[in-house]
């Protein structure tokens, strides 16, 4: 067996609609399929690909920032789009930089206490 690639993550939340408001209208994936499930949720997609998964619950977790799973990221395309974006949704966030790694990071929680890290590497230089 080899692991090919990271299939999605999974968010429990006790307030759909305004987690599937925060990755779509903040962070721009896009509600797509999902199979029948017997329980509320979303998948949310980045281009054809499902990348967040969304169960609806009645009860409220914690937060992920500090836990054993800290924080999840995604690779960006561009870092001040996407500050205007949390910005404009009145979110904070803590900005940062790698070291010698030539990646922009923004990092986010969201309402149900996950912290998301949005990666933006610079293009290579000659």
């Amino acid at each position: 067996m080899a692991i090919l690639d990271l299939d999605h993550i999974n968010i429990r939340t006790m307030e759909l609609a305004r987690t599937r408001a925060f990755f779509t209208e903040v962070l721009g994936l896009t509600v797509g399929w999902r199979p029948d499930f017997s329980f509320g949720g979303a998948w949310l997609y980045a281009g054809d690909k499902d990348v967040v998964h969304l169960v609806e619950v009645s009860r409220a977790g914690v937060a992920s920032r500090g836990s054993a799973l800290d924080h999840f990221a995604f690779a960006i395309d561009d870092y001040d789009e996407a500050k205007r974006r949390l910005d404009a949704a009145g979110l904070s966030y803590e900005a940062g930089e790698a070291p010698n790694g030539g990646i922009r990071q923004l990092f986010v929680t969201e309402l149900n206490g996950v912290t998301i890290e949005l990666n933006c590497r610079e293009p290579a230089r000659p």
